[in-house]
């Protein structure tokens, strides 16, 4: 396939950038579009030319680092999908691709298409984890879980943290991602101890990095490449106003 892409080119956070085009040849529709992008690169270097800058890391659907918007969509047009995971096929010889960074305060683009989702890792690190002691793992039958809990709590668990919810956001929310955490470890014993300032606690930063607030219109559900559930949501609304009507922290 021959085709013409549109690509946001930055310099860097502090430079305005513009979407700048090029074409792209012999392109097969086996090739997954990062391959694709690593063609355009190859060309550029041959040119002389500065490649353009992308996130990408395991290539297996799992880092959620591919954070790419594609003709309008997170992650691109197939649903379900990662950018590292969608394939040319998913495209016509002679389309014109339109390719740009996650758009949102809350991600400040370092160069080109990379953006900088260091708000979700303070997020995590103001409360999505339970507090052990190190030393050996525990056997794993020592708590029961339900099964039909643990299942709930696995599907939560499996956000990969990409910011597909955040970009495809009116308001740049990021409340799928926090819920998701939120719910993960809500639905466990092993997170009761915490849940309280836990959920405070992330929730806070949220506010703290610049998320806007969610209007549960469901635009981050439906591009999350996982299937991350809304019923997480109102599981972390739950848990944030049990935790606010019986703490001691009136802030």
């Amino acid at each position: 396939m021959n085709l013409t892409l549109k690509v946001w080119r930055q310099k860097n956070r502090n430079t305005t950038g513009q979407i700048v085009d090029y074409q792209v040849r012999d392109i097969s529709p086996d090739m997954s579009f990062l391959e694709m992008l690593d063609v355009l690169n190859e060309d550029l270097l041959r040119k002389g030319d500065e490649p353009v800058a992308f996130d990408h890391d395991c290539r297996e659907g799992i880092c959620g680092s591919c954070n790419l918007f594609i003709n309008g969509r997170a992650h691109g047009p197939e649903a379900g999908t990662t950018t590292c995971q969608l394939h040319m096929r998913k495209f016509s010889d002679g389309d014109t691709i339109t390719i740009e960074p996650w758009r949102a305060n809350a991600f400040p683009v370092n160069k080109d298409l990379s953006v900088d989702r260091s708000a979700f890792d303070r997020i995590i690190q103001a409360g999505g984890y339970v507090s052990v002691n190190t030393g050996g793992a525990p056997d794993g039958n020592e708590i029961p879980v339900p099964k039909e809990i643990a299942d709930r709590a696995f599907e939560a668990a499996t956000c990969i943290g990409c910011g597909a919810c955040v970009a495809s956001c009116k308001n740049a929310s990021a409340m799928l991602f926090v819920s998701a955490k939120v719910s993960q470890l809500a639905l466990l014993p092993q997170g009761n101890v915490e849940r309280k300032t836990r959920v405070e606690n992330m929730v806070a930063q949220m506010d703290k990095e610049g998320f806007g607030a969610c209007t549960n219109i469901g635009s981050c559900a439906a591009e999350c490449p996982v299937g991350i559930s809304l019923e997480n949501i109102a599981i972390l609304n739950r848990e944030f106003l049990t935790a606010k009507a019986t703490s001691n922290n009136l802030a």
